[in-house]
Formats: C-alpha cells, structure tokens, sequence
C-alpha cells in the first residue's frame, strides 16, 4: 500500500448551544458580600469586580485566595465565556457543573467541516467518519457526581442556580463554597495556610481516580507558585501573586484517596504507559491485526528512534467526544494515534507505543517521524472544549517526550495538524485544519517552557508571530453554517494580505484554491493565515505593516508598534541559488531514486503547486537526509527504512512546512540583506 491515501476521520465542528437564561443576582450578592473584606491584602493597581469577588468570596468561605484564583485559573483562565457551558457542563470561572442543564440543546445543530485529510499513509475513504451521527450526548444517568456542583453551590450558598450559572461574582462564590465543604468533609480545618488544601483542590477536580485528581491539585499549586495575571474574556485584569516556595502540607497528598487509576493492557506489549510522573495516564491500546482481504490496522510496528529518528510532534483535536475517540482508536478498520487528552480534567490515554508509527497525520513521511496526540474538542469552539487542564496535561506530555527523543521546543517541531504539509499536490485541498486557529498557542509554547519572545531587533531579518490572543479578534466564517459569522473570540493567527491595508485582498493559496481560486475568511481556510511561533522572513515594512514571504509571494500583516502581532527574530533563512529563477517545494522529503532497493517500489518526487522564486526567503527549521519507512503488509518481516543521500530543509511556506532540496538553495543568516 505505498503511496496510498490516510484519511482522517472527517471532521465536523460542532457547538455548545450559546443561548443560557440568565437570573438576576445583584440582590443576593449585595446580601452576601457587601460588607466583606480581603482576608489577604490585595496588590498592584485598582481592584476590578472580578479581583474583588475572589477576595470576598475567600473571605467570606475563609479559604486562601490564592487557592479560590488558583483552581479558578487552572478551571478557566478565569474566563466567564459569557455563560456557555464547557463540554463537561460546567460554567463560569469556577467550572461549576450542571450537566442537565448544558445538555438541553445538545446535541448542538449545525456544523462546520474541519477539512478532509489526505496524505500517503494508511487508509482509505471507507473508514468510519467522525460526524453529527457518530458524537451523540452523554446518558445523562451515567454522568459523574460531579456534574451537578452547581446545585450543591447552590445549597451551600444560598444564591439561585441561574445566578451561580451567569453571574461571575456568585459563581466564584460557589466556588469557595464548594472547597470550604471539600476541606470540611476531610476533617481539615479551614486554614489560612494554602499548603493545607492539597486534599481538597484534588477532590474539587471531581476526578474519580487518583491520579487524575492529583493531577489537577499538582497544576493548581504549580499556577499558585509560578503566580498568574491575565485580561479575561470579559476584559477585566486579574491577578494573583507568586507564592515561589509553596508545597503541599505533610499528609495532604495520602489525604486525596479515591481509587488508582485503571490501565487495561495488552498483554503482547509493554504493559507501561510513556508518560511524565504524576500526569495520571491510561493505557488504552489500539489494535494491531488483519482485517481480512490482506488488510490490517490501525498501524504500523517500528522501532524508533533505533531505526527511525522522532522529529516532530503532531498536536491534533479529535473533532469528536472523548468516548467515541477512544472507541475509534481501538478500532482495528480504523487509524490509530499515540495519546488522547480529556477536555474536562486533562486525562491522558496511551493507545501506541511510541516507537511504533501511528497512522494520524495525513502524511506518510511525517507519520514516520513524529508522534500524535489528540485533544477532545472541535476547533469551532473552543470556550467549551479548549480547557486549562487540557492545555498543562498536553504541555507536561509534550515537553517529556521532546526531552526523551531530543525533539527542539519550537513551532517547527511541535506542529498542528493544520501545518502538516500534504503529501503531493493533490492532497493539499483535504488536509486537516485543526486544532485551528483558536487553539492559543502563545499560551502552550509558554506552559512548554519555551515561550515566544524576541531574539533580535528590526535588523534580524525574520519575525515570529505572536499576536495578543485575547484582543487579537480576527473575523472567521463558517463555525456553524458555511455562511455564518463566528462569534468574536481570541486568536493566535493572523490574517495576510497582499497590500497594507485591511481592504487589500487576502494573499492566493494556488494549492489549495487552484490559481484563480481566492482565500477567505473561513474558519477552515488555511490559505492566507500565520499563527503564533511561526517564523517568516521579512519582505518589507509599511508604516503599522509588515510583509513576510509566504507561498511565493509577499504577504502583509497588520503589526502596529504599539500593539505588535510579532516579535523580531534572528535564524537561518533559505533562498534559491544563484541563477535558478524558481526552486521545487517537495511535502515529503524522499530519497532518490536510486537509494531503493529491489523489492521497494520508488517513491517519486513529486513537486507541490508551490514554488519560491528567485530573491525570496524562508526560515529554516529543520536539516534531514531522505528516507522512506516501507511497511506495507501485517508480517513485519519486510519492513525497510530507505535512506538517501539527498538532503532537504524543512522550511515555513505558509501556513504549512514544506521541503526543499539542500542543492537548489542556499543558506544564509537571517540578517544578511535583511529589510530594516
């Protein structure tokens, strides 16, 4: 099966119904809070509503504050997401959760495709496909107890549940609540000593095992020590100050119980999960073995990095809930990734052994080199699905595989499937978009340890993209139907086009649109879109605009000085050699022909649509000698990794990588006849 296609499920965005009714609270709370003081002294400029309310809410329930804002940060950023309810039914900046509340219009109509997928890897057409048929609601008797904390809010507070829903002040209220009645129902006192609620953060995650709840408290406390400010959704600034040498009290961690976390195995494999102590993984296998007509799935053995070097780690959503992800990934007619990670609390399930290819990004070659890991969600809304959780499981995960393989913490090796390029030219159309342009990658790269800053001035030739997530609001199409307007939402990606000017036309993607084709404003459309950590080589610059090169053409973005939506950088830049007026772009990087043995069908080199012209210059990201993993059948004994002698640069096209061959370029320093 060389050079056969890997589609991926089809992705269908789906939405959290955004109609919630909303009940007045303003008597309740005066009632509750009006005389009350900070039982910690604030710092920094004027208090907003939203600080004051954890202050209050803190006092009044006598739990820490640094507690209240750290379970809240680490629950929603301490975004109100203007009442819409998370995928887990939970509201509000303390998440708390009514589950049959949130899941009277679910399942939500409407939806917006993530794009087909494409590639040379395994799989074909008929594969199952993840849409409106295939995500059904939760049976709502089966939902965990900690689906309805808002009526036990309720219940302790005595503020009404519409309230506790919409109303930020009486949500944080409920909040501390809950923690006062977790810390009680463990016979600790209500200390004003964080160290002394380790126990009850974990139960407040609602898990039902320990590991995962011990998870949840072990981010809360890395957020109260490493200290928090943002500007929320609702534009109020929030803070909370560093607590650098704060650990959990002797005894608070055995104080957690719940039972330890199930991890089924496959007795045919290495029973242990790949995972970072402390992160509460699952081993959930996906299936090797025939299908019947001299088919298998759902991938292929390996072992890397002995025989194959892991370069890149692929971050996907599943477009899909966490229990039809899991149903698919044991699927052995199906495809098959490395991990999972839960919205709702960060749980990680391990399907493949990492030295195995999983068979998830649309692109043999990149299937070869990189490990996939999926995230529930749908990238069209991101406020119900997109969790802190989610986010800090994901990064611990990440960071400990790129130290185990070696693999640079950078936006050319940590990749969205949306920057996997296609394989040919005839893929590039169905190739996935996600995790989409709402997926806030400024805010993983930091929670990575590798956060986006500036490493030169305006003479370093290359700038790395990095807009404001929360004000960085670009209008997008097609969340819902293809016509509609998405609501306004932060964005890590910004849009290109061809002049300085917002009136301009957007920048052609001739790969995707074809030549005449243009670029739009919809959600799935990657054709004139930069998103943050990428890096480009300047073009030139026009007042509050910048040009980059991008898709063999000189693109804009709006980048005023006073609000940047990149920072300045220094890097190794390729442009074509002397005397070629355009160079081949590649979105494999194969040997050549003559490194095939007998028995392994060549590979060819087929060119993209795409071409750099002479003068043009990309930031390099990657050096690597063709190669090719021949795997096509369930007995292994064939199985052969080709390896040439022709070298390629992986290089930052569009919003894609691409390759292209070492001889056709030459390499130079960013800041060599570098625009100022």
């Amino acid at each position: 099966m060389p050079g056969t296609a890997t589609p991926h499920p089809g992705r269908r965005g789906r939405r959290l119904s955004r109609t919630v009714t909303a009940v007045a609270a303003t008597a309740a709370l005066l009632s509750v809070f009006g005389t009350a003081h900070a039982a910690q002294p604030s710092r920094g400029p004027a208090v907003g509503p939203l600080q004051q309310a954890f202050t209050d809410a803190a006092q009044r329930y006598h739990v820490p504050r640094s507690v209240l804002l750290g379970v809240g940060y680490l629950e929603s950023r301490w975004d109100g997401h203007q009442g819409v309810p998370s995928v887990s039914g939970g509201y509000g900046p303390m998440h708390l959760t009514d589950a049959r509340t949130a899941l009277t219009d679910y399942p939500p109509t409407g939806a917006a495709d993530g794009g087909g997928d494409g590639g040379d890897g395994r799989g074909d057409d008929s594969r199952p496909r993840v849409t409106s048929a295939t995500v059904e609601a939760p049976d709502i008797a089966a939902l965990p107890a900690n689906l309805t904390t808002l009526d036990r809010a309720a219940t302790l507070t005595g503020l009404p549940a519409g309230a506790l829903r919409t109303d930020p002040a009486a949500n944080v209220a409920g909040g501390a609540a809950l923690l006062a009645a977790a810390q009680k129902s463990l016979h600790e006192p209500l200390s004003a000593d964080p160290a002394d609620w380790y126990a009850a953060v974990a139960r407040y995650s609602g898990a039902d095992d320990r590991a995962t709840a011990d998870s949840f408290a072990d981010n809360v406390f890395d957020v109260i020590r490493e200290g928090e400010s943002r500007t929320t959704d609702s534009g109020q600034r929030v803070a909370l100050p560093a607590l650098p040498s704060l650990r959990p009290a002797a005894g608070q961690a055995a104080r957690v119980g719940l039972r330890p976390v199930s991890t089924p195995q496959d007795a045919g494999n290495d029973p242990e999960t790949e995972c970072p102590p402390g992160l509460g993984c699952a081993w959930v296998p996906a299936p090797y073995q025939e299908t019947g007509d001299g088919d298998y799935g759902n991938h292929d053995l390996a072992d890397r990095p002995v025989d194959q070097k892991i370069d890149t780690i692929v971050i996907h959503d599943t477009e899909g809930s966490w229990d039809t992800a899991l149903q698919l990934v044991q699927d052995p007619t199906y495809l098959g990734w490395h991990y999972t990670v839960r919205s709702a609390d960060g749980q990680v399930a391990q399907h493949l052994s990492t030295k195995d290819v999983g068979w998830h990004a649309g692109n043999w070659y990149t299937n070869a080199h990189s490990i996939g890991i999926e995230h529930e969600g749908f990238l069209t809304d991101p406020d119900a699905w997109y969790t802190e959780a989610m986010y800090r499981s994901s990064a611990k995960l990440v960071k400990y595989l790129a130290a185990r393989y070696g693999i640079p913490l950078n936006r050319q090796h940590i990749l969205g499937h949306d920057n996997v390029p296609g394989p040919t030219a005839s893929y590039v159309p169905g190739m996935h978009t996600d995790p989409g342009p709402y997926w806030d990658w400024s805010h993983y790269m930091a929670l990575l340890g590798a956060p986006i800053h500036a490493t030169a001035g305006s003479w370093g030739g290359v700038v790395t993209i990095d807009p404001d997530y929360a004000t960085n609001q670009p209008l997008y199409t097609g969340c819902v139907t293809v016509d509609d307007t998405c609501p306004a939402h932060g964005s890590t990606a910004v849009r290109l086009y061809t002049a300085p000017s917002a009136d301009a036309p957007l920048v052609r993607d001739i790969g995707l649109h074809g030549a005449t084709g243009a670029s739009t404003t919809g959600v799935n459309d990657m054709g004139a879109r930069a998103s943050a950590g990428q890096q480009f080589a300047v073009a030139g610059r026009q007042g509050d605009w910048t040009a980059i090169w991008y898709l063999g053409q000189k693109a804009w973005f709006h980048n005023p000085a006073a609000d940047p939506a990149a920072v300045n950088s220094v890097g190794l830049v390729v442009t074509p050699k002397k005397g070629l007026a355009t160079i081949p772009v590649y979105g494999r990087a194969y040997p050549e022909a003559a490194a095939f043995p007998a028995g392994v069908p060549v590979q060819a080199l087929s060119p993209m649509t795409y071409q750099v012209p002479a003068g043009q210059r990309y930031v390099v990201g990657n050096r690597v000698h063709g190669e090719y993993y021949y795997s096509v059948s369930f007995d292994t004994t064939d199985q052969q990794v080709v390896r040439g002698r022709q070298v390629y640069y992986e290089i930052q096209l569009g919003a894609r990588v691409e390759y292209v061959r070492a001889e056709d370029v030459t390499v130079l320093p960013s800041v060599l006849g570098a625009p100022r």
